[in-house]
């Protein structure tokens, strides 16, 4: 049976364009003028992994959208290579038909496939995971099972960001099992404006982080980035 895949529209306003799936809620945007931009807060919150992890190799990420994220990876963060696992071609197309998303090349690769189904042993030291189903969180992407495999698809420094919704009736849940996976390593922030709550997990995080370390280095990549790091050191709090 031909796999039945959710409506696809994009739509124009006030200079930025949004992808909708399934529904009318919003699962990207971008600024027009300025494609390459993080134009939603919740994606420039999920960058805030940096203040730990500020010289990732390998990206994974689970969910294209507009390919924001990877967009913003391959224009800023050039010794990065990211994979890029979307489970509806349907989306892809529209992504690179619509929202400026580049070809494949050395450091960018979208393949079609089930994000649930891409981990490997160390295969990456960032995994990023931003994937609904219009405004749900995709369940197989949050299970227990799930959480275990991407500890152990991570090198050894690396990290795990989940875009969660706030007012999700799992999250709580969805926390504990991420605690459960990567030893209580967990820290969850809210995002600056959007509904969202953005959780940052690590493979190996000796002890306590040097928050006085964190803070120097989140001046340093505001003036990189553009993105306000300062705040999101001061918000970052520990899951638990």
């Amino acid at each position: 049976m031909k796999k039945r895949y959710p409506p696809i529209a994009v739509s124009d306003a006030r200079g930025y364009r949004s992808l909708h799936v399934g529904g009318e809620a919003i699962q990207s945007t971008m600024k027009i003028g300025d494609p390459f931009a993080l134009a939603l807060d919740y994606t420039r919150c999920m960058m805030g992994f940096l203040l730990f992890h500020p010289r990732p190799r390998e990206a994974l990420m689970l969910g294209l959208g507009g390919g924001s994220l990877a967009k913003f990876f391959h224009k800023h963060l050039r010794s990065t290579r990211v994979r890029v696992v979307e489970l509806d071609p349907r989306i892809v197309d529209t992504a690179r038909a619509h929202f400026a998303l580049p070809r494949d090349d050395a450091r960018l690769r979208v393949e079609i496939g089930d994000g649930a189904e891409a981990l490997s042993a160390e295969c990456c030291d960032v995994l990023m995971i931003d994937a609904y189903h219009d405004e749900a969180h995709v369940p197989k992407l949050a299970t227990q099972q799930f959480y275990d495999a991407a500890f152990l698809a991570l090198e050894q420094k690396g990290a795990l960001v989940v875009n969660y919704m706030n007012d999700d009736p799992m999250l709580d849940e969805y926390l504990k099992r991420l605690e459960a996976a990567f030893g209580g390593a967990v820290f969850m922030m809210r995002a600056l404006y959007d509904p969202n709550i953005i959780a940052f997990a690590f493979k190996s995080l000796p002890g306590e982080p040097d928050w006085d370390e964190i803070r120097r280095r989140a001046g340093a990549l505001e003036a990189r980035y553009g993105l306000p790091f300062r705040k999101y050191a001061v918000r970052l709090r520990p899951s638990a």
